[in-house]
Order: C-alpha cells, then structure tokens, then sequence
C-alpha cells in the first residue's frame, strides 16, 4: 500500500500547469509541465500528477495557485447574480465613482459596465448607521418582499451589501438565515470586506458572489478526486496557503493566487541571499506579473480593478500586464503591439504546431534561435520553427525587413511593455528601481531577463533553481494562514482601550477558526497585527504593525516614522486608527525546496542566434544542470523546461543555493 509522503505544489498557468513533488523523508524532487486545460483544470492537474509518477494515494499534502477565478471575472464569464443593498442604494454599482477609465479618450466607455445590471439589484428597506445603530428595522414582510423577488429569476448567486454593515452586521446575519435555501450562494459583505467605502465593498461582495459557484464547482471536484482531507489546499493572494472550505465561502482569495505564490518564494530568496529590494519578473504564458520586495517583505495592497471594477481585499501589489510568451502580436497604425489577448494554450504559438495562425512573442523567441528545435516544451511540445517565421513574416513584409529584425523589434517591444510594469511598482511609488536586483522566472522570464534589466537600467538578475516552475515551487513553501480586516475609525485622542480589544479579539477568533477547523494546535499558530492609520483629515491609511498590549503613544510614533520615510514629512494632528487586519499563520518553516529540473549534463553545442546590436551569433548552448563555473555571453542556459538567454557583455554563475547570478 501507497504511502501519504509527498508534498505536491502546483501552479496552474494559462499555457501550462507546473508540479513540483517533495518526498517529505528521502527529500527527493520530482518536477513536470502538462498543458493547462482551461475547461477541465482539475484533470489537468492530475495529468501533471501522473507525469512525476505519482497517483492520490501517494499524496500528503496538495497546494495549488490558479488564475481561474481571476480569467472568469476578466474575461466575464460569469453566472447570474444578483445584489441586494438598502433602498437607495441598489444602484451603487452602476453610479460607481466619478472618474473615468481613460481620461483623454472619447471613443472608449467612460467605465466598465456594473457587474450586476440594475434589473438584477434590489433595494431593501432597512437602514444601519455608521456607528453601527439601527435606524430603521428589517421586517420579516420585507424579507418575504425579496424572496417573491427572487423567484423566478434563474439567479444562481447572491450579493448582499447593505449599508454600514462593517459597523453592525445584524441585518445582513438575518437574511443569511431567513434566505437559507432559496439562493445557491450567497455572499456578504460583512464577510468579504468589513469596511467602509460603500461602492468598493458592494463590487467586492459581488464579485466574490459571481465567482462562488465557478469556485465550490471546481475545489468541490478537487475534492471528490484528491480526497486527502485536510491536505488539499489552496493559495490565496495575500502569500499563503489557506483551507478549502475557507476559500468555498471566499473564493476572492483565489483571485492572483498563482503569481503570488512566486513572490512568496521570492521573498524568501531574498531574504536568503541578502538583497535589500528585489523586483520579482514572472513572465507565464499568458501575462507577466512583477512585484516589489523591500527588506525581505513583498508590498502589499487593499485595492486592485479588475475587468474595470475594484475588488478591495488585503493581497501582495502584484501588478500584471498582458505580455506573456502566448501574447499575440498585431501590427496597426501606431506600430507593433503585443497583447493582451493570448494564443493560451490551445492552439498556443504557431510554433507549437498546434494549428496557432498568429504570432507571438514565443513565436520572435524561436525565429531568434534562443529555443532548442529539437526539444520538446513540457515533454509533449515539438518546436516548429518554420511555423514561427511563416506568421511573422507578414509583419516583416510590412515593415520592410527580414524576418529576424521583426522579431527582434517584437522582442524589444515587449521589454519595453514590461519595463513600463516595472515602473508602476518602483517610480510610482517613489522607490529607484535601478537599486533593484531582478528576480526572474516563469515559462519566459529567464529569456527577456536581460533585455529587460538594459531597458530598465538594471545590473543584476536572479534565475532561481526551477525558474519555470518556480510558482508551483512557492506553494510548497508557503506557511497556513488566513487573514481578515475591519474598519474600526478609533481616533487616539481619548482612545478607547476596551472597544480596541474587543475588536482586536473578534478579528483573531475570526482569523484562527479556518486553521483551528483544519486540524492545526492553537499553540502552533502566530497571530501578526496591523493597524491601518491615517491623521484624521487624510482619506488613506498607512498600514503600522504593532504587538498586544497596544500602547497609543508607541503607535503614533511609528506612524509618524513611517509617514515620513515614504512623504517625506510627519505633522502633529490627531491621528485615527482607519482599520485592523489580523494574520492568523501556521510557519512551515520551509524554504522554496532546491528542485532541480530533471536532465543528465550534455556536451557544450552551440546554435547562431540573432542579438540586438550584435547580429547573428555562434552561441553556446550550455546544460544547467551540472554547471559549476561563471559563463561568458553569448551563451543560451538550458535546462528541461526554461531557458537563459546570456547576450554578448553578460555573465552567469551559479551560486551554492542552486540559483543563477
């Protein structure tokens, strides 16, 4: 009989779908890359299982990341939901805030339309006050009113946002029990997003309600097919693996879960080798996902749109753009452009064989000579080359060049969009990206490394071992926890020490019952604290760690600190405590395990691959596995399923824990 003694982490791509298997006593690795299947992930997933030789009964524990929940709301493929908020308030949504997508351009809508349309949004008459009052009862006639509503209407998902229900839950809580039964999902708000912003907490609870049946479908299959219990867990967007019933009721979590998990990694990476700032670079198949790291610790954000809309949650700042290696190439008036639509993973590039008709920046890779033709891409993909010239061809026609020149310019084009990415997380935030190391991986990140460090100025790159599945990677490593966050408004004048605790203790409780109902010890989880403070005439807060038993003043000064070190200046006003957020964490104590993409060392080869500024090239083609000294550009790394692009003037070495400088 089978025994339970692998770890397995998996990242599923929108081109492939990564595995990365420990052995939790021999430590031996096993890795795999399958092809992603968008409609069937979960078979996908136990494809990639039997491609490292291993079936459910071998299984201890399971971690995944995925982007399914993130395509569905993008892409808009949603069921039907529906929203109730106060009367007066149901068309929240559709008034949004006052701005624009795009200020300077008429022929684009103004914003995305509401994710619920008004046809499907009811007003119930029941009022809460912000200081959590009730102003105007909930009665069951109105409960009825909505129910009579609600028939007949094919709804398959429910949102309910009602007004100031951070402050006072009670009526949201009522209809929860009073509507068991009649809806298959139903979503709160008070559960999703505990804060105020009314417009940005009712998007998130409707999101989180359009995502729930895609979610209990999917993780409910996972279920049926891995049946480990307790073991099979989901990465979430904050940096951590949390429980699968937890993520049932809050499939938000789900959203950016895979690029994640990479910056979770590459924090530790970071950590380990010393580097004050790193910018992560995760370039997949689909998109490319950067981050910033200070001090060993990723940024993190409450806010981010997508599809349009604000989805407001605790989660790392991961900013993506629609450049992977699948991302289409177009040529209109104002010059090439890459993405965001991709060729994913069926029928992918042109260069896969699979019957793609347009081309990609994996397709200007392989025209380059950078991939290996005879190889096979995840053990399943022969390159085609000629397929790759065929579709950039037209492009070189009509702009008057070979068709290595094209596709050096669609190369350069997409550094360029990803320098851009880079900016957003540096320079917007005031931080000089070229004191950064760049830490790359994905499917593509090693390739456009160094491209990109010339476009944005950097001077050192990082390539971890298992640089291509190095997401998948990262869910092994990551610790168990869950997190929450209410707005609570406490100024600090007068501060009021007894409604602080109380709060405090029902966010850890809150926090911990996901862990606790997963089988961990009370005595094994860490709780991490965090006030979100602001002066009272500021409409932002400044996230300030703290540690129980609170002291005011010790506060206020470390927000005063840190409001200077990122503006530049503190001020004496009064200062308010806008909102907490509790971690409740269970460390692994593990660190991205040194998997190593299976291969045996190969003789040096060499290939001409074309270079910007160089021409064509004689190229070295050097195996990773084995490599024991510093290599001088040209030269092309290689491993199972990524590749190094070293141009003329760089160097690579490795380093003892198995990464590439």
């Amino acid at each position: 009989m089978a025994q339970r003694d692998w770890d397995i982490g998996t990242d599923i791509g929108g081109t492939f779908t990564d595995i990365v298997a420990l052995h939790r006593l021999t430590d031996e690795r096993r890795l795999a890359k399958v092809p992603s299947r968008p409609a069937a992930p979960v078979r996908a997933m136990l494809e990639a299982l039997a491609a490292v030789g291993l079936a459910e009964p071998d299984v201890r524990r399971f971690v995944h990341g995925t982007t399914r929940v993130t395509n569905a709301l993008v892409e808009g493929r949603l069921p039907r939901t529906a929203l109730v908020a106060t009367a007066g308030f149901e068309d929240v949504l559709e008034i949004g805030r006052y701005r624009r997508q795009e200020l300077y351009r008429l022929d684009v809508p103004p914003k995305a339309p509401p994710l619920v349309p008004p046809e499907l949004c009811f007003g119930l008459r029941e009022r809460i006050g912000p200081d959590g009052a009730v102003q105007l009862a909930l009665e069951q006639a109105e409960i009825d009113r909505l129910a009579a509503w609600l028939e007949g209407r094919g709804v398959q998902s429910l949102a309910v946002c009602l007004l100031h229900s951070y402050a006072n839950p009670a009526h949201e809580r009522l209809l929860a029990e009073r509507l068991a039964g009649l809806v298959p999902h139903l979503s709160l708000s008070h559960e999703v997003n505990p804060e105020a912003r009314e417009y940005e907490r009712a998007s998130s609870t409707a999101f989180n309600a359009a995502a729930m049946p895609i979610a209990v479908e999917y993780l409910s299959e996972l279920e049926e097919r891995l049946p480990i219990g307790a073991g099979l867990q989901v990465f979430h967007s904050a940096g951590a693996m949390v429980p699968v019933p937890a993520v049932k009721r809050r499939p938000l979590v789900m959203a950016m879960s895979g690029p994640a998990a990479g910056v979770a990694a590459s924090a530790r990476i970071a950590q380990r080798l010393g580097r004050p700032r790193v910018l992560t670079f995760d370039m997949g198949g689909t998109t490319t996902d950067v981050c910033l790291i200070v001090d060993g610790a990723a940024e993190m954000a409450d806010t981010r749109m997508i599809g349009g809309r604000p989805l407001r949650q605790p989660m790392l700042a991961v900013h993506s753009i629609g450049a992977g290696g699948g991302s289409i190439v177009r040529l209109g008036p104002g010059g090439l452009s890459v993405g965001p639509d991709s060729a994913g993973s069926e029928p992918g590039p042109a260069c896969y064989g699979r019957g793609g008709r347009l081309p990609t920046i994996t397709d200007a890779n392989a025209v380059l000579g950078y991939l290996d033709p005879a190889a096979k891409l995840g053990d399943a993909i022969q390159l085609d080359v000629a397929a790759a010239r065929a579709v950039i061809a037209p492009i070189a026609e009509a702009l008057s060049m070979g068709v290595e020149e094209a596709a050096l310019g669609i190369v350069k084009v997409a550094n360029a969009a990803m320098a851009r990415a880079l900016r957003r997380v540096t320079v917007e935030r005031g931080v000089d990206g070229r004191d950064c190391s760049l830490l790359a991986f994905g499917g593509g990140g090693p390739m456009h490394a160094v491209g990109l460090a010339e476009t944005y100025g950097l001077s050192e790159i990082i390539v971890p071992a298992a640089s291509s599945a190095f997401s998948a990677l990262g869910c092994l490593a990551a610790d168990l926890s869950f997190l929450q966050q209410r707005t609570l408004r406490l100024p600090l004048q007068g501060f009021d020490a007894g409604l602080f605790a109380a709060r405090l203790a029902e966010l850890e409780a809150e926090a911990t019952a996901p862990l606790l109902a997963n089988g961990v010890a009370p005595g094994e989880i860490g709780i991490e604290r965090v006030a979100l403070m602001r002066y009272a005439a500021q409409s932002d807060a400044l996230p300030v760690p703290f540690a129980p038993p609170l002291s005011p003043e010790a506060l206020t000064e470390d927000f005063h600190r840190r409001h200077k070190a990122l503006f530049g200046y503190a001020t004496g006003e009064a200062c308010v405590i806008e909102s907490l957020r509790v971690e409740a964490r269970r460390p692994t104590g593990m660190a991205p395990p040194r998997a190593e993409a299976p291969g045996t060392p190969r003789p040096p080869r060499s290939r001409d691959c074309m270079f910007a500024g160089h021409g064509r090239v004689v190229t070295a083609i050097l195996a990773r596995t084995g490599l024991r000294s510093p290599v001088q550009g040209p030269a092309i790394i290689e491993d199972a399923w990524s590749t190094v692009v070293l141009p003329p003037g760089w160097q690579a070495a490795p380093d003892p824990e198995g990464n590439l400088l």
